[in-house]
């Protein structure tokens, strides 16, 4: 398989915005991971204002329902999902993904105004999404070069936070003005527009693939399941680069949570947390320029190790702080830190995993990252009220829970290298 990449005497970000399938892959995962957050958004909306919640009575019930419908299928099919990937062609199955999630939304609006309809058509959208993440990671090794994948990864997680900062941020504005325009089915067109425009981007993307032997012939789903788990059980170098990227979701999974209630410290409204994020996500952005640029020079370093502990300092330092431009610039270097992780991690993944085994590989990565996820998002929010109640002070009761945090992230990086340092130091 030779993936086309630019030529080889460039690298870095300059080679892979040069590098025309990754600019298609990159464009289109940019603007699906846009098109999820704005769904999000729909159907909260839909549940408010489209008629299916029964009662005023049964609304937050109604809305937890569909909640559950919308995270479940990570849990329930991130490694069915990785199995499937394995035995298709990645292109084909992110188009056919795209298309599928187009037509679904698309249908709705004809479809009976029943809360069971929307519970059943908001679980098999996220179901098809589980089959997206998984192909996504493992066409990145065929869209660049080996030296590409570092700076590569990095730029996809930076982009994949600024999808989901825009996502949520101009999904109702857009929502209103083009239900205003042309009406209520139009927000359900615009949607699968957007999904429909995605599988375009992605279908002008030029790659080799070889092709899946059994191509959906004589599938044997547990023994497929069994084969990853096994080969991650052999391959330490893999399972322990993952086990670094799940912490790191964890962290940023209860960032989300305690950035609302710090936006309100430093100067910000409690709903424009998302600034908040997105300065991380800027901190990202420059973490993918710095590896894709300098990372070669950094080969023998614990780069894990620095990220994890500039994320702990950071979360440490949240707690003072109550300037605006401070929390900012604290904000963009968590994101630098994370990118220290996830872009060496993540390139490693790929690098050292055939191209037979990756769809496995990837999904059980993904099930393992949103298993992970929950925790952090169930536990924190209530965790910080239980201590600020202890103490009797808000302000005191969040200082408490982020320097404990940014504590425990930095000896959670500090364990997890220590583990995984013997496996991983030459290659990283």
């Amino acid at each position: 398989m030779h993936p086309a990449s630019p030529p080889p005497d460039r690298s870095g970000l300059d080679a892979l915005l040069r590098n025309r399938p990754f600019l298609a892959l990159w464009t289109g995962q940019l603007l699906a991971q846009v098109a999820d957050k704005i769904f999000y958004v729909l159907l909260i909306i839909l549940l408010k204002t489209g008629g299916y919640t029964p009662g005023q009575n049964t609304e937050h019930s109604m809305l937890s329902a569909v909640m559950i419908a919308y995270t479940l299928p990570a849990i329930v099919f991130g490694s069915a999902a990785g199995i499937v990937v394995d035995r298709f062609s990645k292109k084909q199955m992110l188009i056919a993904c795209n298309v599928i999630r187009a037509l679904l939304i698309v249908a709705l609006p004809f479809l009976p105004k029943a809360f069971v309809v929307l519970l059943t058509m908001t679980f098999l959208v996220s179901t098809v999404t589980q089959f997206f993440a998984p192909a996504e990671a493992a066409a990145i090794p065929l869209a660049v070069g080996r030296e590409g994948l570092m700076s590569a990864n990095a730029l996809f997680a930076s982009s994949t936070m600024g999808g989901i900062i825009v996502g949520m941020t101009i999904g109702e504005p857009l929502f209103s003005w083009v239900k205003h325009s042309f009406g209520p089915a139009s927000q359900e067109f615009l949607l699968g527009g957007l999904y429909l425009i995605s599988a375009g981007l992605i279908y002008a993307m030029r790659i080799k693939e070889s092709h899946p032997g059994s191509s959906g012939k004589n599938v044997h789903p547990w023994q497929d399941l069994k084969e990853g788990l096994r080969y991650l059980k052999h391959n330490h170098l893999v399972s322990n680069a993952m086990v670094q990227l799940t912490i790191l979701y964890s962290v940023f999974a209860a960032l989300q949570v305690l950035a609302i209630a710090l936006s309100g410290k430093i100067g910000l409204k409690e709903t424009q947390f998302g600034f908040l994020l997105a300065a991380a996500g800027v901190g990202m952005v420059f973490g993918a320029a710095f590896l894709g640029h300098w990372g070669a020079s950094f080969h023998q370093k614990p780069l894990p190790l620095i990220g994890f502990l500039m994320m702990g300092f950071v979360l440490a330092m949240f707690a003072f702080v109550r300037q605006l431009w401070v929390g900012f610039g604290l904000s963009a270097v968590f994101g630098f830190g994370a990118s220290l992780i996830n872009g060496p991690m993540q390139a490693l993944i790929q690098e050292k995993t055939p191209e037979s085994m990756r769809g496995k590989v990837f999904g059980l990565e993904n099930n393992a990252i949103n298993i992970a996820l929950s925790l952090p998002l169930a536990l924190t929010g209530p965790l910080t009220d239980a201590v600020s109640k202890a103490v009797g002070s808000d302000d005191l009761g969040l200082r408490i829970v982020l320097l404990s945090l940014g504590f425990l992230v930095s000896v959670m990086g500090m364990a997890a290298w220590r583990h995984t340092r013997k496996v991983l130091q030459d290659v990283v």
